[in-house]
């Protein structure tokens, strides 16, 4: 293993070698740059100096030449240490090479010094002798052409050259130095061509550039290009300036992002995010907070636009994680914070002392003391957003004022992040005291969850880190440190059991701060506090004295009612003393409250009768409502008017009346009960069921006609079908009472009725004064009322009450009396119920013996039964034929029916007969071929010949007599069919 001395020999050996490009190669300084092959280049060139072509064919013819003997000594046997130190000038022969391009590039740049071409084709060989083989990357897809600072920062980091194998900085500095000195003179010649800066400086990022190179002089090429280069050009010299500088790290880092903040602060949060971890030195939390505070105020005020597209809030979170992260070198500690929080409340009360005053003659804030800062658009100079600044942060107030006081329904973070600054520090107290204002502050659940479990967290880690000293004490502590470290343990222990069985109040705390006027959780305060009566009385006197009775929510008035049943059950659990004369008062301070709803007053009255009635106070009871019910003078009153205090509006109350007059029923008499009522019908405030109630109640106690009055009254005020129900019962109640004593006055009731009764609702008042005619009256009379119902009574009711009718004459004049009716019936009635309506008139003829009526009954009725949807019809007239009727009026009847199927032979009445049809069956089965499913097809099919329809004989022969007799030369029948008529053959001769 060779030693140090003999590797330092080996080092300067190597190095000696260099450079060898300075001072420039020349034949006259080196005899074996040029050869015999060269003297025609060499004299062609001298023949044509000013020829830019010639000079570039001998340029590339030269360098090919090299490059091929270059490829074929690539696998020379060369040291590895050498490779690796050297790089491309391992070899003789490329230094040599080296030295000949660099000959002739230097005597044609002598001729085209302006030439960029040359200049750049030049450049790119020096680097790649020195650099090495540049890597060339594939990229994806194009680039923006004026992208953002960000996005050009992210791109050029992926863009950035890269080499192999290039010549170490120390042995090759000679070469290095020739490599920047030969960009001196060509920026000389071409300094406002950015693409000569560019490729200037990708020098400095190569990993083998020597410090003196990549470190001040790169620093003051960056300075010098910007210098150079016009403003349109300086944002790519700034995208590889910071890209620099963050490979640099420490002051320098800083220094140059300063610059560039000044200029175009949209990459801010980026350099935040290099200060909190720098490449090559130590965070600059401090700073990197400042920045973001001063970005998170600007943004609220919006007069900044996060290129990441973060809102201020979230600006503001990243400012609370650097403060979570390094509490100490940001923020104050305790005592400073408490002093500035009295300098800045003594501050801000100077200030609303002067508000509207300005300080100076133009209304603007004159900084005296210090540098000279800018005033920027957010006002004077604010330290704490001065990142040149030393001094640290006041946490609590920044958090309260930029956060707390803009972001009230996101408190959570801000109160949690604030308790962890100081949970860092060390100041558990602190911390805690933050929890509990935090808790007693939010206003919305998700808050308090957020900060509730932090708080409750925070305190088991405590408690864990306070059992697992006890359980691993250290050497020098003594009993007496454990003990106290057990009592501390216990305080806290408690104090977190406490503050879980708080935490049911704590969230309805938060519930309650959001809407003070929410009744069910102020009901849900009291039920929280159990069988703690003084907790219940105060936070139901909280709760009255908190709410708006206009703004609260449903049910404010069962709150005093609860509240007064409170002290009138002796408390929670019953075990105090009633106190009904504060019971009293609660309600009678509630009687003064103007509800959202008359409805709730009236609540509020009927539960301080109940309660007086629950402890047998009667009198008490009625007064109550005697003053609940007081009647003013001016009684046109709009009900609906909610311009007017409930109070106004009591007296309208039905509910209230309602519970007066049950009241009065219960314990009153009987004229103080009907004077209730009559006040009732005077405020034109009665419903139906008052004026029943009222009737049934003048009813109970005999006062017949008095009751009758008060049904007129409610057919008077109330409309139909309100009155119908009230004619209803007036009427049976009418005629169950006096029959037929008064009958003419009964007919004038029901005519009453009946006049203004629309046609829906007036069957049953038919029904009902027909039946008075035939208890109590004449037959005939009873039956023109029935004539008159069909004529009144609606459609859907006149089949129904034609059926009435007929059955009413039968039973009254005779069948024969009937056909009349039937005969208007079938004017009148719709098609369907007209054929069941023809069917039963047909029954009646058939009865009556009255064949061919029956028959064109029959026949009338068809043109309203398709054959499809009303098979019962045609089922009967068959039957009506083969029991009555004779061969041609078969034939006839069969003819109707296939001129009645053609008729409704269309396409929509077609498919609602199937539809109809296969719901009726079940199954919708297509008839065989051999065998007509239609009986009467059957019996057409087999009514061909000359035949008599016997009139006796209308059922087919036995099955028995079938087998007793057989008949062998007949032949056998398709199939039976139960409605076959059977032709004998003597008749037929």
């Amino acid at each position: 293993m060779p030693s140090v001395a003999e590797k330092s020999t080996s080092v300067d050996l190597l190095a000696s070698q260099f450079p060898v490009t300075l001072p420039i190669p020349t034949p006259t300084t080196n005899s074996n740059l040029l050869s015999i092959k060269d003297v025609q280049r060499e004299e062609d060139l001298l023949r044509n100096p000013s020829s830019f072509r010639a000079w570039w064919t001998a340029i590339h013819t030269t360098k090919e030449a090299y490059n091929t003997q270059l490829k074929a000594e690539r696998h020379a046997i060369v040291p590895d240490e050498t490779a690796t130190l050297l790089g491309p000038l391992a070899t003789p022969l490329a230094r040599h090479s080296l030295q000949c391009l660099t000959y002739l590039y230097e005597a044609a740049i002598a001729q085209f010094p302006g030439s960029f071409k040359l200049w750049k084709s030049y450049l790119q060989m020096r680097m790649s002798y020195v650099l090495g083989r540049q890597v060339i990357k594939k990229r994806a897809g194009g680039r923006k052409k004026l992208p953002e600072m960000k996005d050009a920062l992210e791109e050029e980091k992926e863009d950035l050259e890269s080499w192999e194998d290039g010549l170490d900085g120390v042995v090759g500095w000679g070469e290095w130095r020739s490599l920047i000195a030969t960009y001196e003179r060509a920026l000389m010649w071409l300094p406002k061509l950015p693409r000569l800066w560019l490729m200037y400086t990708s020098v400095f990022f190569h990993p083998l550039c020597p410090s003196l190179i990549s470190h001040t002089h790169a620093r003051r090429t960056f300075d010098r290009a910007l210098r150079t280069l016009p403003p349109s050009l300086h944002s790519r010299i700034w995208v590889r300036y910071l890209l620099w500088a963050e490979t640099k790290g420490g002051p320098t880092t800083v220094t140059v992002y300063r610059r560039y903040l000044a200029v175009d602060p949209s990459v801010t949060e980026h350099y935040t995010s290099i200060l909190l971890s720098p490449a090559d030195s130590v965070p600059r939390p401090l700073e990197a907070a400042k920045l973001l505070l001063s970005l998170a105020r600007k943004a609220s005020r919006g007069e900044y636009v996060s290129p990441e597209g973060k809102s201020p809030y979230q600006l503001l979170g990243d400012f609370l994680d650097i403060v979570e992260r390094f509490s100490d070198e940001v923020g104050f500690d305790v005592d400073a914070t408490i002093e500035s929080n009295k300098a800045n409340a003594k501050a801000d009360a100077e200030a609303s002392r002067t508000d509207g005053q300005p300080t100076s003659m133009d209304g603007q804030l004159v900084r005296m003391d210090g540098p000279p800062v800018p005033v920027g658009a957010g006002g004077a100079y604010d330290e704490d957003e001065d990142p040149l600044s030393p001094r640290k942060l006041n946490i609590e107030r920044i958090v309260h004022k930029d956060g707390l006081e803009v972001y009230k329904d996101q408190a959570g973070r801000l109160w949690t992040g604030l308790a962890t600054y100081w949970i860092k520090r060390g100041e558990f107290d602190r911390a805690i005291s933050t929890f509990e204002a935090g808790i007693a502050t939010v206003l919305t659940i998700r808050d308090f969850t957020q900060i509730f479990d932090a708080y409750a967290e925070f305190c088991e880690s405590l408690i864990n880190a306070m059992m697992e000293s006890l359980e691993n004490p250290e050497e020098d502590d003594d009993d007496e440190n454990t003990k106290e470290t057990e009592r501390e343990m216990d305080i806290k222990m408690k104090e977190f059991e406490a503050l879980i069985d708080r935490r049911p109040f704590l969230v309805n705390d938060v519930l309650l701060r959001r809407n003070p006027n929410d009744v069910q959780e102020w009901e849900k305060r009291v039920a929280l506090w159990g069988e703690d009566d003084e907790k219940v009385a105060d936070t139901y006197t909280k709760a009255l004295e908190t709410i708006n009775p206009r703004k609260a929510t449903a049910n404010l008035h069962r709150l005093y009612v609860n509240f007064a049943k409170f002290y009138e059950e002796g408390g929670s659990t019953g075990s105090a003393e009633l106190d009904l004369d504060s019971a009293r008062k609660i309600l009678e301070k509630a009687t003064k409250i103007n509800f959202k709803a008359v409805e709730d007053l009236a609540d509020i009255w009927c539960e301080w009768s109940e309660m007086e009635l629950r402890h047998e106070n009667y009198d008490e009871a009625i007064r109550v409502m005697q003053r609940a019910a007081a009647i003013p003078k001016n009684i046109k009153i709009n009900y609906h008017d909610h311009s007017l205090p409930v109070q106004a509006r009591l007296f309208k109350s039905l509910k209230l009346w309602s519970f007066y007059v049950d009241l009065e029923e219960s314990i009153g008499t009987v004229e103080s009960t009907k004077a209730v009522y009559d006040k009732i019908m005077d405020l034109k405030i009665a419903n139906a069921q008052v004026i029943v109630n009222y009737a049934a109640f003048l009813e109970e106690n005999k006062y017949w006609e008095d009751s009758f009055k008060v049904y007129e009254r409610g057919t008077e005020v109330f409309t139909f079908p309100i009155s119908f129900e009230i004619w209803n019962i007036y009427l049976s109640k009418f005629v169950k009472r006096y029959g037929g004593s008064k009958l003419e006055r009964a007919r004038d009731l029901f005519e009453q009725a009946l006049e203004k009764c629309p046609p829906k609702s007036c069957k049953p008042l038919f029904l009902m004064y027909g039946q008075l005619e035939e208890d109590y009256g004449l037959a005939k009379r009873a039956m023109s009322i029935y004539e008159r119902a069909t004529q009144v009574v609606a459609d859907e009711n006149k089949f129904e009450m034609y059926t009435i009718y007929i059955a009413k004459a039968t039973a009254n004049y005779g069948l024969p009396a009937t056909r009349p009716i039937f005969e208007r019936a079938l004017e009148v009635l719709p098609d369907k119920q007209t054929a069941e309506m023809c069917l039963r008139f047909a029954a009646l003829e058939r009865k009556l013996g009255e064949i061919d009526r029956a028959r064109a009954i029959y026949a009338h009725a068809s043109q309203f039964c398709d054959p499809r949807v009303n098979p019962k019809f045609w089922q009967e007239w068959n039957s009506f034929e083969i029991e009555t009727g004779s061969e041609d009026t078969f034939r006839e009847m069969l003819r109707i029916k296939r001129s009645v199927q053609a008729q409704f032979n269309t396409e929509a009445s077609y498919l609602a007969a199937q539809t109809l049809s296969a719901k009726q069956n079940g199954t919708s089965e297509q008839p065989s071929a051999a065998q007509p499913a239609d009986p009467m097809a059957a019996a057409e099919q087999q009514a061909r010949g000359p035949a008599f329809v016997a009139a006796k004989k209308t059922a087919l022969p036995r099955a028995d007599e079938d087998q007793a007799s057989p008949a062998p030369d007949l032949a056998p029948q398709q199939a039976d069919n139960a409605e076959e008529i059977h032709i004998s053959d003597e008749e037929d001769s």
